[in-house]
């Protein structure tokens, strides 16, 4: 699964040029009040990590990122995938060392933002450079892409805008939390993740198919084997030929089958749980027991908890008695 617009070329084409101009000089502007009052302090990895609200947006978002690029985490307390991403965001915000600010918004809290941003699906990825916005990812997706995207927004932010990050003391947070004590599992969870960077995607699927077979409710395991096999299924597909035949022949289970998988693997959650409670309600025998089986294991992608999951329950019940 690719990240929707991962070449950073795409900050070029957000404004025009006399607009990219303008941020940059604002930019300019704002590093140089800030040298005339003595520079910015150095901060403690713990504040590279922020809970932005509507009313601080414009102080804590658009102002900071003058100084430096800053990445929007749009997410919920229901959403299962969020719920794995979010702390891989905040690792890599301490880990890049001040490169860029991670700023994470409740999507449920902060309704007017979901909407300016045009947010259709969480967890969804953005990023603020120099008071310009532009879409990162949408969904779930591999540590390694997140990586590339993120060094792709840092060589952008210092080479039109001169962002260079911001200072960070890594002495000066003595409330860090301890490490955590390795976990039974732990390292099968982490080989799941060295496979997933690596893009073996078989090898991350046995190893979380490792830690299940001892605890079968493992949730970690559960949703990580559920994102590798959606994202082994949707590696090598054609987006473009899969929707054609989807829409040439709705009876064709196949064609629906791989069709909700790339709805799912770009955030269009609806969209995907939508089609195939459709076709299970068109379908019957093995092929709708196929297709019934598919909308489960999606299920487990976004987590029980979500209300789309819990509506899409609703309506495959309905069809099915």
């Amino acid at each position: 699964m690719q990240p929707r617009n991962m070449s950073m070329s795409g900050v070029v084409d957000l404004a025009a040029v006399k607009a990219a101009g303008e941020a940059k000089a604002k930019a300019e502007q704002a590093r140089a009040e800030a040298a005339r009052q003595g520079g910015t302090a150095a901060v403690p990895p713990s504040a590279l990590v922020i809970d932005v609200d509507e009313a601080g947006f414009e102080r804590d978002v658009l102002q900071r990122s003058a100084e430096v690029p800053v990445v929007l985490d749009f997410w919920a307390e229901w959403c299962e995938p969020c719920k794995q991403l979010g702390p891989l965001l905040e690792r890599l915000a301490v880990e890049y060392h001040g490169r860029f600010l991670l700023a994470k918004i409740d999507v449920d809290a902060n309704q007017m933002l979901m909407q300016q941003f045009g947010i259709q699906g969480i967890p969804a990825v953005f990023a603020v450079v120099a008071g310009q916005a532009l879409p990162l990812f949408q969904g779930a997706v591999p540590e390694a892409q997140i990586r590339e995207t993120l060094d792709q927004l840092i060589a952008v932010g210092e080479e039109r805008f001169g962002l260079t990050g911001i200072a960070v003391d890594a002495d000066a947070d003595p409330s860090a939390p301890a490490p955590r004590p390795a976990g039974p599992y732990d390292s099968l969870l982490e080989a799941a993740m060295v496979a997933l960077d690596a893009g073996d995607l078989a090898g991350a699927v046995q190893a979380y198919k490792n830690v299940l077979a001892d605890d079968p409710a493992h949730p970690e395991a559960k949703l990580g084997l559920a994102q590798a096999e959606l994202l082994a299924r949707v590696q090598y597909l054609d987006p473009g030929a899969v929707r054609r035949n989807a829409a040439d022949d709705p009876a064709d289970v196949t064609a629906q089958l791989a069709a909700a998988d790339l709805d799912l693997a770009g955030g269009h959650v609806q969209d995907a749980f939508g089609r195939l409670v459709e076709t299970v309600r068109r379908t019957a025998g093995e092929d709708r027991d196929a297709v019934r089986l598919r909308l489960l294991e999606l299920f487990e992608v976004i987590g029980s908890d979500d209300p789309r999951v819990t509506a899409a329950r609703q309506a495959l019940a309905r069809v099915l008695f």
